[in-house]
């Protein structure tokens, strides 16, 4: 079930690359990013009062607060920054920088949350690192 979820954000992810290159004309970034983000927080607090999560607020352990606070700073940042690359770049060399969160996210993951390196993920991270510097050159 996971894939099919990760594979509905990526179409939704490249729904967002377009949809803002559109929209974006014309609007400050930032502005920009602030109206996506109420839109974003609106969707996520539907959802939690549609599956009645929000009983589970009082058993956050204060380091998942921080974590989660801070996790937010990160989106918060990476958006602002994203709005302002597509604003002034074309969305087809934009994007695939953005996407090298993932060869980042690999070697994060490996550093601070000590998962698996593997030859393959090294491999595919050479690749994505290849395939993103093709693209955008």
């Amino acid at each position: 079930m996971w894939m099919i979820f990760a594979l509905l954000s990526a179409v939704f992810a490249a729904l967002t690359s377009i949809l803002a290159k559109i929209g974006i004309d014309g609007v400050n970034s930032n502005l920009a990013t602030a109206i996506r983000t109420v839109v974003v927080v609106v969707m996520a607090w539907v959802m939690v009062f549609l599956t009645r999560a929000q009983g589970g607020i009082p058993q956050i352990s204060r380091k998942s607060w921080i974590f989660l606070v801070l996790s937010g700073l990160a989106t918060g940042a990476s958006w602002l920054c994203y709005y302002r690359a597509l604003q002034i770049g074309e969305a087809s060399k934009v994007v695939p920088i953005d996407k090298l969160s993932v060869v980042i996210t690999l070697i994060l993951a490996f550093v601070f949350l000590h998962e698996e390196f593997t030859v393959k993920s090294l491999i595919g991270c050479v690749l994505i690192g290849a395939g993103t510097l093709i693209m955008v050159v």
